[in-house]
C-alpha cells in the first residue's frame, strides 16, 4: 500500500462535507435530527474501539458558549502548560485558520501532518472495517465535524495527553464533544443570540443547549449572563446534578495583567479560565505540583500570570505587521483580524479596533463576508454603531467629520480561496451553493445594505468580489496608489475569511506563530 499522506487525508475529510443542500435539510429538521446526535456519536465511537468512559481518560476541561469559548479554551491551555511543564495537554477548537490540524494541539502546537495522517486513517480503517450495530449512525462515518472530532479522541489517547481542553462546536447538549461521561470541569461563557438554526433565537433556548454540558459530580462554571440565560443555567446544573454552580465575576487582579489576547472581553473569559484550571489541577495534579496554586483564587501564582499574559489564539482580535518589504516604501500594511461573527463579538470587535492609538489617517479597508443565512446588513449595522459610540467615546468625532464611515473602502467577497475558483485544500468548503459563487448574491446584498447605512460612501469604493485573492488584489493596488500613507485592513465576520487572507497575503508566519 503506497504512504497515505496528509494531503490524502484532507481529500478524504472534504469528502464528508455537507453540502448546502444537505445543510437546508439538517437547519429544517432542527430538533428531530438533535436527539439522534449523541447516540450517533456514542455508536461511532465504538466502532473506533472506544466507549465514552475511556474519555474520562483524557482529563477533560469542557467549554461552550456563545462568544469567547475559544479564547477561554486558549488561556486554560496555556495556564496549564505553564502551571505543570512536565504535562502533555491536549487543546480540541474549531474551525481552524489555514490547516485542518489546528483543530488538535499538543502541548500548543498543531498536531504534525505525518501524525495528522495517521490517527486520520486509523479513525477511516476503523469505520470502513466495521458495520452499524444499532442503526443509530444511519451513515457509515459521521459529516466534517464529528468525523475530526472522533481523530483527535483517537489523537489524545493515542499520545496519552494529561489533560484536554474540548471546546463545543456548536450548542453543547447534542455536540459530539459531549460524550465524555465525567470531566473535570464545565465552563459556559458569555451567551447571545448566535446561531440560528437547530438551536432557535431565543437566550433561554440557547442557555438550555450551552448548559447540556454540565455533568453529575463536576463543578459548573458560568460567566455572569443576562438574568433569563442565567435561570436556564442554574436550572441545568441542578437538573443534571453538577457538584457546584459558581457564577464568577471579573478577577480584580486581572486588570494588573497584560493579557495576551487583546479586548476588554478577554477579562471575563480569562476569569473563567483561571477557575477552570484551577479545578483540574486540584483534582488531578501532584502534591508536588500543587504549590502552583494560591489557596485563593483572587491571588494569581506566578506560573498563572505567566500562562494567562503568553496566552496567543491567531485570528481574535489580533494586529499583526505586514511583513512584506516593498522598496522604497516607506509606509506599512496593518492587518486586523477578528472572526467574529454574531452580534456580540462583532461589538466586542469594534470595542477593541475603534479605540484611541491607531496612527492618524491612514488608508482604512474592511474586508467582510457571513455565511449564508446570517443576518449580513444587522452585523454591518452593528460595526458601523460600535465605531460611532466608540469614537465619539474618546473624543475622535472628528474622524467622523472627515469621512463619516471610517473606512475608505469595503470588500465583501465570498470565502473562495482563489481567483480561478478554487479552495486551498485544508479551507474547501462546500456550504456556498452554485447560485451564491455565480451570483454572489450575499455579498451584493452586503454591498447595498452598506451603501444604504452610509448614503455618502463612494460607491466605487464598494467591491463585490468572487474571492479572496480578488479582495487581496485590491489591497495591494492600494498599498501601491499610497506609497507613503499606511494602510490598515479590518477582516471580520468569518473565521474561514480570516484564515483565507492570512493564506492569500502570507501572513501565516506572522500570524500563527506563538510570540
Amino acid at each position: 500500500m503506497s504512504t497515505r499522506t496528509y494531503r490524502d487525508a484532507i481529500e478524504k475529510l472534504n469528502s464528508l462535507q455537507s453540502n448546502a443542500a444537505t445543510l437546508d435539510t439538517v437547519r429544517a429538521a432542527g430538533s428531530q435530527r438533535s436527539e439522534f446526535a449523541i447516540p450517533e456519536m456514542i455508536e461511532y465511537l465504538d466502532r473506533i474501539g472506544y466507549s465514552p468512559k475511556d474519555l474520562n481518560r483524557l482529563n477533560v476541561v469542557h467549554v461552550t458558549g456563545t462568544k469567547g469559548k475559544g479564547s477561554t479554551c486558549a488561556f486554560t491551555d496555556s495556564i496549564l502548560r505553564h502551571a505543570v511543564p512536565s504535562w502533555k495537554v491536549g487543546l480540541y477548537t474549531s474551525p481552524h485558520l489555514i490547516a485542518v490540524r489546528e483543530r488538535i494541539r499538543v502541548n500548543g502546537d498543531p498536531v504534525s501532518e505525518e501524525d495528522f495522517a495517521k490517527f486520520f486513517f486509523d479513525v477511516w480503517d476503523r469505520l470502513e472495517g466495521s458495520a452499524s450495530k444499532h442503526l443509530n449512525a444511519r451513515r457509515s462515518k459521521p459529516f466534517y465535524f464529528k468525523f475530526v472530532t472522533l481523530v483527535a479522541y483517537h489523537t489524545f489517547l493515542s499520545l496519552g495527553v494529561d489533560a484536554t481542553i474540548l471546546e463545543v462546536g456548536v450548542g453543547g447538549a447534542y455536540d459530539s464533544t459531549n460524550v465524555v461521561p465525567k470531566p473535570i470541569a464545565t465552563g459556559v461563557t458569555s451567551l447571545g443570540l448566535d446561531h440560528v438554526g437547530v438551536l432557535g433565537n431565543t437566550l433561554p433556548k440557547i442557555a438550555w443547549h450551552k448548559g447540556g454540558i454540565y455533568k453529575e459530580g463536576v463543578p459548573a462554571f458560568t460567566v455572569e449572563q443576562p438574568v433569563e440565560a442565567l435561570e436556564v443555567l442554574k436550572e441545568r446544573a441542578e437538573t443534571l446534578k453538577a457538584s457546584t454552580f459558581t457564577v464568577l465575576p471579573h478577577l480584580p487582579e486581572l486588570a494588573n495583567i497584560k493579557l495576551g489576547l487583546k479586548g476588554a472581553h478577554q477579562l471575563q473569559n480569562a476569569s473563567l479560565a483561571v477557575h477552570l484550571a484551577q479545578a483540574l489541577l486540584l483534582a488531578k495534579s501532584p502534591a508536588s505540583d500543587i504549590h502552583h496554586l494560591s489557596s485563593s483564587p483572587f491571588r494569581l501564582s506566578d506560573t498563572f500570570i505567566a500562562g494567562l499574559e503568553n496566552a496567543r489564539w491567531p485570528g481574535r482580535c489580533q494586529q499583526v505587521v505586514d511583513p512584506r518589504r516593498i522598496p522604497d516604501r516607506s509606509s506599512k500594511t496593518t492587518w486586523f483580524l477578528d472572526g467574529a461573527h454574531t452580534v456580540e463579538s462583532l461589538r466586542a470587535l469594534g470595542e477593541w479596533h475603534f479605540s484611541p492609538g491607531k496612527r492618524p489617517q491612514p488608508v482604512r479597508i474592511l474586508i467582510f463576508n457571513c455565511t449564508s443565512g446570517r443576518s449580513g446588513p444587522v452585523f454591518l449595522e452593528t460595526i458601523l454603531s460600535t465605531m460611532t459610540s466608540n469614537l465619539a467615546r474618546h473624543h475622535n468625532d472628528h474622524v467622523l467629520e472627515f469621512n463619516p464611515a471610517y473606512f475608505d473602502h469595503v470588500i465583501f467577497c465570498t470565502n473562495v480561496t482563489y481567483a480561478d475558483g478554487h479552495f486551498k485544500g485544508d479551507l474547501t468548503s462546500l456550504a456556498m451553493s452554485d447560485t451564491e459563487k455565480h451570483t454572489l448574491a450575499p455579498q451584493r446584498e452586503l454591498g447595498n445594505e452598506w451603501s444604504k447605512l452610509v448614503p455618502s460612501f463612494p460607491s466605487q469604493n464598494v467591491h463585490v468580489l468572487p474571492s479572496i485573492e480578488h479582495a487581496l488584489r485590491i489591497v495591494r493596488g492600494l498599498e501601491e496608489a499610497h506609497t507613503g500613507t499606511d494602510v490598515q485592513v479590518l477582516v471580520a465576520g468569518s473565521l474561514h475569511l480570516v484564515g483565507g487572507v492570512i493564506e492569500v497575503a502570507g501572513l501565516a508566519e506572522v500570524a500563527l506563530g506563538s510570540g
